[in-house]
């Protein structure tokens, strides 16, 4: 017998998705592999995911593989390279967000003395409708049937329909929901799910559905037991299963109405299934209050994922006398109101129609165009992984997709895609680009990307082995039904093709030559397909940079694979931590790569793009832009950060950086250039028309502040409204601000502001604004930085002199457009 001894790596302990990725791997081996966790001293069949989950196994408990068989000498020497490397990559599953910290309560809120409920934020936003409780589940009517000898085929039925319905359901989800419900598969399939489901029948004689809530209960019992959060969090994913099991298997006792949302709904619950919340219409969910969800719960997971705010820390009893009345959800301050007044429902109304325009404006940045200072035009393409992502790369201002990983099609499933699937994921992204580029990179299987329906062999070094275009020739019939796919779907759009891997000419000529072989199939058959896919390869293989002139004569353009090619270039797996520091793109050997591949494909006539983590890396744009990288795809949130910080970069500039950097002598001294070279953020105007709002249905002085300050937070002014809002109130309280006329000054220095700024709102109608000054219909706003010095009194006096004169006030109230009120006060004030 031979032992492997280690400490678990993983952060949230042996859970589904690494358990499930561990058993896969001894899996692989005849011999019989036990798994010990010594802290406990429990005890697992390492080929089982739920006995490895039962072990209970933390962050750093020691751990023992131990492994008996004719092949135990192999096991040993590849387990020990996967404990080693690849482990720690197979806690899929992220962590959850921090813990939110609550905004402190605005003034202008606490001033309305509303009724509050002190809550904990899991998930943060605002949303508002009718208190609506979630019934869950009760299993106990299902044990009404008795044991019966037809139990064991009913067992393997349910198993088998619940496994068909996650996979169905797999090949419409994307992101965290897909992650979750494969991992839920992953448990029924173990047979040690169902093995101690037939074992409480046969040696405790109990009933199916008796054995399907014993078998629940012990496992969740075990979980519960747990040291760890998320490993108790996991319960929620055993009684989704189970209970999914048990209405299959007995459908009439299936609620007679699904629970269905037709209006706006808070949802109160004790707990949500995924399954539960994935059955939700979420055009109508405006929130959910959970008592026992936990911040890693998969539910939680995925109500982040919908944009859906979320509460915890309340009871269902407690707020029992809520049900089926109107409240708002404030996960933001960390508060739920229980029906609000009309002073309350106001400030939310204000805060929603603060957020619509904060969206806006993230939008019309989006859109924004993507070109440097000295207007040279740069692509800004996205990375995707499947087609629910295009709309919302698109939507960040994506330029087209530089990157769709087909291979995300092949993984968490029993067997490959057909044809049919492929052509309708590939065409679902090309519609929704609208003519814009879609770049498929195809199957880039293998390596760390293992697809057990494949049986691909176990490797000692997966990353230097055989994967991507190196498998295609073996499984040819696999990779010709991806190019028919591509070629039937890129008649709708505008369809390029990309190859991973390549490291040879001969390799692409083989491609080419498929590629031809299977046109002229599609065409012998009738079907429709684009006859023009330019074709680019991935360039990750250091090897290629010594002959892509050679690939020039072959192919249309290149990506660079940031990622590999780093790893590769310096000899560093970038998962082993003894080597990662050796890891960093930006080094003097790397940049002269990229020069030498850029300047060789441009002689002729190629472009060159990257698509690795560096692409999207606002700090290295710069470099990147002057060694002459012509389209960068990244992750759609940052595109509109990476699009607003071209926009400040001169090319010119950016090319004498990138000659400098390739002479550096060390990564220190490339970052030491580009610390001096980062443009400051340009100053803004004191004055500037995005601050001036006019007919906003403000209606008192809480209103106002609140809008003011986060329209300032909208126009990247302040990143703290809330802040800044409670040093306008404190000033508030010393002496009024209003200074007659109609009219009032709030004014503040304060360290919450980034660009020192005047707002104004010309009111509807006049206010109140508590003081023996009058009514106010105009406010005037002033909000400096914590190092103006007095500058704040001096804007405050000039002001207050002015508006004694008549004709000034006259002319300040008959302004009827934010342009003209812009205009008066910049030619009669000094700023």
């Amino acid at each position: 017998m031979l032992t492997i001894e280690f400490f678990c790596p993983l952060p949230n302990g042996l859970h589904a998705r690494p358990a499930w990725a561990l058993k896969e791997q001894c899996s692989a081996w005849r011999s019989d592999i036990r798994f010990i966790n010594t802290r406990l001293n429990s005890h697992a069949d390492a080929k089982s995911s739920l006995a490895l989950i039962s072990t209970g196994t933390l962050f750093n408990d020691r751990c023992v593989l131990e492994i008996s068989g004719s092949d135990e000498e192999q096991a040993r020497r590849t387990l020990e390279i996967y404990l080693a490397g690849a482990f720690i990559d197979s806690d899929a599953i992220p962590s959850g967000d921090a813990p939110h910290v609550a905004h402190p309560l605005p003034r202008s809120l606490l001033r309305l003395s509303p009724h509050l409920e002190h809550a904990i934020t899991l998930a943060s936003g605002i949303g508002a409708g009718t208190l609506r409780r979630f019934e869950s589940n009760n299993l106990q009517r299902y044990r009404q049937y008795p044991a019966s000898p037809e139990d064991t085929t009913r067992l393997e039925h349910s198993l088998a329909t619940l496994a068909e319905r996650l996979n169905h359901q797999l090949r419409g989800l994307d992101g965290e929901s897909k992650t979750i419900i494969s991992a839920h598969l992953s448990l029924i399939q173990d047979d040690e799910f169902g093995g101690n489901i037939h074992r409480l029948m046969t040696e405790a004689r109990l009933s199916l559905a008796e054995a399907i809530i014993r078998n629940m209960d012990q496992i969740c019992d075990k979980l519960s037991l747990s040291a760890s959060d998320y490993l108790r969090e996991r319960v929620s994913d055993i009684r989704d299963i189970s209970e999914q099991l048990l209405s299959i298997t007995w459908p009439e006792l299936a609620p007679a109405a699904a629970f269905t949302l037709q209006s706006p709904t808070i949802l109160l619950a004790d707990d949500l299934t995924p399954s539960q919340f994935l059955s939700l219409d979420t055009r109508h969910l405006k929130g959910m209050v959970l008592e026992k969800t936990g911040r890693t719960s998969h539910t939680l997971i995925l109500a982040r994922a919908a944009s859906i705010p979320v509460l915890s820390g309340l009871t269902v009893d407690s707020l029992q006398p809520v049900i089926g009345k109107e409240v708002i959800l404030d996960g933001v301050c960390s508060v739920l109101v229980p029906e609000p007044d009309s002073a309350v429902s106001h400030y939310y109304a204000v805060a929603q129609r603060l957020a619509t325009k904060r969206h806006q404006q993230q939008i019309k940045d989006a859109g924004l165009p993507a070109r440097t200072k000295d207007n040279v035009p740069v692509d800004i393409a996205a990375n995707i992984g499947s087609a629910l992502e295009a709309p919302g790369a698109f939507a960040s201002g994506a330029q087209g997709v530089g990157l769709f990983r087909t291979e995300m099609l092949y993984m968490d499933r029993d067997a490959a895609p057909d044809e049919q699937e492929q052509f309708e994921a590939y065409q679902q992204v090309l519609l929704s680009a609208e003519g814009k580029p879609v770049i498929f990179r195809t199957m880039d299987i293998g390596g760390d990307k293992q697809i057990p329906y494949l049986s691909l062999p176990q490797e000692e070094n997966p990353f230097l082995g055989y994967r991507a275009v190196r498998i295609y020739p073996e499984f040819s019939s696999l990779f010709r039904t991806q190019l028919r796919a591509i070629l039937r779907a890129g008649a709708s759009g505008n369809a390029l093709l990309m190859i991973p891997m390549v490291h040879s000419l001969d390799q692409i000529l083989w491609v080419k030559q498929t590629l031809h072989q299977v046109q002229d199939e599609l065409k012998a058959e009738g079907l429709r397909y684009t006859p023009h896919l330019p074709l680019g390869i991935m360039v990750e293989v250091p090897s290629v940079c010594f002959i892509i002139d050679h690939f020039c004569d072959e192919v249309d353009f290149f990506s660079i694979g940031s990622n590999d090619m780093t790893q590769y270039l310096y000899a560093v797996d970038r998962n082993n931590s003894r080597v990662s520091p050796l890891y960093n793109p930006i080094a003097p050997s790397f940049l002269r790569m990229v020069r030498q591949i850029v300047s060789a494909a441009h002689r002729h006539g190629k472009w060159v793009g990257i698509c690795g983590e560096l692409a999207g890396e606002g700090r290295y744009l710069p470099l990147l832009l002057g060694l002459g990288i012509d389209e960068f795809s990244m992750s759609g949130p940052r595109i509109p950060a990476v699009k607003a910080l071209l926009r400040n970069l001169d090319s010119q500039a950016c090319q004498t950086l990138a000659e400098q950097a390739c002479e550096c002598r060390s990564a220190t001294e490339i970052e030491t250039l580009l610390t001096a070279f980062t443009p400051e953020e340009p100053t803004r105007p004191l004055l500037a028309l995005e601050n001036i709002v006019m007919h906003e249905p403000l209606g008192s002085r809480e209103q106002v502040l609140q809008f003011l300050c986060g329209n300032l937070a909208i126009n990247g002014r302040t990143d703290h409204p809330l802040e800044l809002e409670e040093d306008l109130w404190q000033r508030e309280e010393i002496v009024t601000t209003a200074v007659g006329f109609g009219v009032a000054i709030p004014h503040t220095k304060s360290p919450w502001i980034r660009h020192s700024s005047i707002s104004i709102a010309r009111l509807e109608k006049p206010i109140d604004w508590e003081s023996e000054m009058g009514d106010v219909e105009l406010v005037i706003m002033l909000t400096l930085g914590a190092g103006e010095g007095n500058n704040h009194v001096k804007v405050f006096s000039q002001l207050a002199r002015k508006l004694v004169n008549k004709a000034f006030r006259e002319a300040l109230f008959s302004a009827t457009t934010p342009q003209s009120i812009l205009e008066l006060l910049n030619a009669e004030m000094t700023f």
